[in-house]
């Protein structure tokens, strides 16, 4: 039973940063969590309830992981030598076979076309403190860091409570597919510093959240070119890819810097984590690779502040390091990942619903534009508030995410199985088919 306090208004004073707005709570975003939380859909128990398609969470592939873990029960079960070893004091390196096993997965990810040393790697709990802590080690309070839109709207959280750090939009349209372009930076740049903000860096998302997509080669050698003639940093936060439909079709920055053979890398650093490709995000395993020497040092410093547990890292050291356990994750996952999305897109597609094509990713971009009732953020909010609300299903809408471009949204799709998805596409094509009067009845959504 809880215990109540009656508080009247507070007369002892907080932080600034226990008071600040800079969170993003008051964001569509986290208010679509708080509408499912309160109502969570469950086919048995409250089929009437909200479903979750604002959570970018991998379980399409999960029971791979469940197999793996029955077939070989020694990775998680420690002995009572083992017990010993992981439940005494580990220093914040990490154990060394399981940074060894991380960079030999992120090679495996990217089919062999980079290499990662271990000794750069820096272990942190989740890609949130991984790019949080690359923020307080790049850029002082006040400063700016250059963010393509659309966004990750977690990004207002991650880059800017605590640090004090500043976001100035890279903005980005349909035009071109939301693609970076030169112009683009230029603009960002002179934007902060007419505001007076010194620019740190430039963070991209490859593949991008929440696009769907990956950044072309060209695009990659125009950032990292910009940054270079700034002498700024650039990270490259690429904790989706493994998640890209086809190996291919995603070129790390890694990739760009060995063509370059590494001139200039010392500006760059890389984000990942387990918890979208491997489906694992309880398991808050984050990773921040640098190829600067004073960033992995002060990094690994900083990282005493949020370790991940030696049982958790040994159980992926296990795991990670059997090749044919990962060669066909990763393989089967990709093609779980893509044959889903080509069955939804098809379905918004024959009901004349645009979305952005994409290749990467647990989710889509979609431009519900043409149903606003006016083109215009409120307009987009009203749709989104019917969606939340009436359809009960939770969608983040693209102002969430700093997109400038009224209507288009983002909706998750792999973190459910195959007879909620269902339910979800049912409950969109009976609002837009008719449900919702106005301009949705003008189109329906077929079957899928």
């Amino acid at each position: 039973m809880a215990i109540e306090i009656e508080q009247s208004p507070p007369s002892v004073g907080l932080s600034k940063i226990a008071v600040s707005a800079t969170h993003g709570e008051d964001s569509p975003y986290f208010a679509g969590w708080k509408a499912y939380d309160e109502n969570p859909y469950d086919e048995s128990s409250n089929p009437s309830g909200v479903i979750q398609m604002g959570l970018a969470e991998n379980q399409v592939s999960f029971d791979l992981v469940e197999e793996y873990l029955e077939q070989h029960p020694e990775a998680s079960n420690l002995g009572s030598k083992g017990f010993r070893e992981n439940a005494l004091f580990q220093d914040y390196h990490g154990l060394l076979s399981f940074r060894k096993a991380m960079a030999s997965f992120m090679e495996q990810i990217r089919g062999g076309r980079a290499k990662f040393d271990p000794e750069r790697i820096v272990l942190t709990a989740g890609a949130t403190a991984a790019n949080e802590l690359l923020t307080f080690i790049l850029a002082d309070p006040g400063d700016a860091l250059l963010v393509p839109t659309p966004y990750y709207p977690g990004f207002d959280r991650d880059l800017r409570w605590r640090t004090g750090v500043n976001i100035v939009p890279i903005h980005c349209d349909s035009s071109n597919n939301f693609q970076i372009t030169p112009q683009a930076l230029e603009a960002a740049y002179n934007e902060a510093e007419n505001k007076k903000m010194k620019v740190r860096g430039v963070l991209i998302t490859n593949p991008s959240n929440p696009l769907g997509a990956t950044i072309q080669r060209v695009v990659l050698q125009q950032v990292l070119d910009f940054v270079i003639k700034k002498n700024i940093h650039l990270v490259s936060d690429e904790i989706y890819s493994g998640s890209a439909f086809s190996s291919s079709e995603f070129i790390s920055i890694a990739e760009i810097l060995e063509a370059r053979k590494y001139k200039d890398s010392e500006r760059v650093h890389i984000v990942y984590s387990l918890s979208k490709d491997l489906g694992l995000p309880g398991f808050r395993v984050g990773t921040i690779y640098s190829y600067n020497n004073k960033v992995v040092t002060t990094a690994r410093r900083m990282s005493s502040f949020t370790l991940i547990s030696s049982q958790t890292q040994h159980l992926l050291a296990s795991m990670l390091s059997d090749k044919e356990f990962t060669g066909n994750y990763i393989e089967t996952n990709r093609e779980r990942l893509r044959k889903r999305y080509d069955i939804i897109i098809e379905g918004f597609k024959s009901s004349g619903i645009e979305c952005l094509k994409g290749n990467a990713g647990l989710f889509f971009w979609m431009n519900l534009g043409p149903f606003l009732d006016t083109p215009t953020r409120e307009g987009e909010l009203s749709l989104w508030n019917s969606i939340v609300h009436e359809v009960k299903l939770n969608i983040s809408p693209g102002s969430s995410c700093q997109c400038s471009e009224p209507g288009w949204f983002r909706v998750c799709f792999a973190n459910m199985s195959e007879q909620t998805l269902e339910v979800a596409m049912k409950r969109i094509r009976d609002f837009m088919g008719g449900g919702g009067g106005g301009k949705r009845s003008r189109n329906s959504f077929s079957s899928l």
